[in-house]
């Protein structure tokens, strides 16, 4: 069994880690945390400029190639740094994968290349405000057929980065099916700014600069071209994407794992009490332990559900099993990092607490830990539970 990343990974890998202490270093992350509703342009510049955009793309349309654990390797050396900032990369990343698996040549054609530069983004709009987890059952927006495209009306939440995006890469019911509530939902592709479309910015905890929205749709129009993949079908085909989305987030989680264990580390090598650094406490090394075992079992379940990825075979059993390690992890190191802090730790000028802020989002989005342990269990033969 071969654990270690090949000569061009670790290459990659320190060409990114290189560019983020340069370009991103945890300071300049802390500064863009602070602009609650100020969304980070100047860091999408730079991750545009970088090329980062156009990992995972294929090359004809401007992409730069690239599989699942090179993708895995830049989202973990970001959000060593940037935490929950890295999202801004990774909510493109996953629309601009499903857009080139689904989307119409025309549309791929004219989107892909922009969306690889980081001309273009695409926010995810699909979870409604009165479903949460329960997607199909609770889907109330609506798309109806008229001459030449669609009207959608509805409303969809946590659409994050709605407020600054292109276009929203959005789930509606295009039909009813009485027995089977994930058939008759069909993708769209939404431009915004769009006549009946509005977008408010959501105050939350953590992921701040970020920004969540709730989306409104007053008889929207979208042209039949904008339809993404088989009408109806929507829901089986973002299934087959949604895997990649859960491994991004356990390689974001296992990063902020990395930056929790330096922030750590740093302050029991020059933080004193007693007469001593206070790294020479036992409870301490008990601690540091147990948070490089979480940094070991997230690495690992984050590269192999990748690595199965990229093999092309069925990874939902390990992409769920990795999302779930990788966030719970990341929020117990998170808050021991704070705990070294003492009172200071509680402040909004130092690390740790913005890591835990973040961290604690990926164990409800983009599916909730307590829905993910139910499909590993299904995996094995077990009855659905819900």
């Amino acid at each position: 069994m071969e654990f270690s990343l090949t000569t061009e990974q670790e290459m990659f890998r320190d060409t990114v880690r290189n560019w983020v202490e340069r370009e991103c270093p945890k300071s300049k992350a802390l500064e863009y945390e602070a602009q609650e509703y100020e969304y980070p342009f100047e860091l999408w510049d730079k991750m545009s400029d970088a090329g980062f955009h156009a990992i995972g793309l294929p090359e004809e349309l401007g992409g730069q190639g690239g599989d699942t654990v090179t993708q895995m390797i830049l989202t973990r050396e970001m959000a060593r740094s940037l935490a929950g900032l890295t999202w801004i990369y990774g909510i493109n990343a996953f629309c601009a994968k499903s857009i080139n698996q689904f989307a119409s040549d025309e549309v791929r054609e004219k989107l892909i290349p922009d969306m690889a530069a980081g001309r273009t983004r695409v926010a995810i709009s699909v979870t409604e405000p009165s479903g949460g987890t329960d997607l199909m059952g609770a889907m109330r927006t609506k798309a109806v057929k008229v001459d030449g495209g669609w009207r959608l009306t509805g409303q969809k939440t946590w659409t994050t980065a709605a407020h600054v995006s292109d276009y929203l890469f959005l789930m509606a019911r295009t039909e009813e099916v009485q027995d089977k509530p994930a058939k008759g939902v069909t993708l769209f592709l939404v431009a915004n700014p769009a006549e009946g479309l509005e977008t408010r910015q959501i105050p939350k905890l953590g992921m701040r600069s970020v920004g969540s929205c709730d989306v409104f749709l007053d008889e929207v129009f979208v042209p039949d071209e904008f339809v993404v993949g088989e009408p109806g079908m929507g829901f089986y085909q973002m299934l087959k994407t949604l895997n990649n989305e859960r491994i991004m987030v356990a390689a974001l989680c296992t990063g902020i794992i990395d930056g929790t264990i330096e922030e750590i580390l740093d302050q029991l090598k020059n933080r004193t009490a007693f007469g001593k650094t206070i790294g020479s406490f036992q409870v301490w090394h008990q601690y540091v332990a147990d948070m490089a075992m979480m940094q070991t079992q997230a690495e690992l379940l984050t590269y192999f559900a990748a690595w199965k990825s990229d093999q092309g075979g069925d990874c939902g059993r390990e992409a769920n099993m990795a999302k779930v390690t990788a966030s719970e992890y990341a929020g117990k190191c998170a808050d021991l990092a704070m705990q070294a802090l003492g009172g200071l730790g509680y402040s909004l000028e130092t690390q740790p607490q913005r890591y835990w802020r973040d961290a604690r989002l990926y164990r409800i989005g983009p599916i909730t830990n307590e829905m993910a342990r139910n499909s590993i269990a299904e995996s094995f033969g077990l009855p659905r539970s819900f």
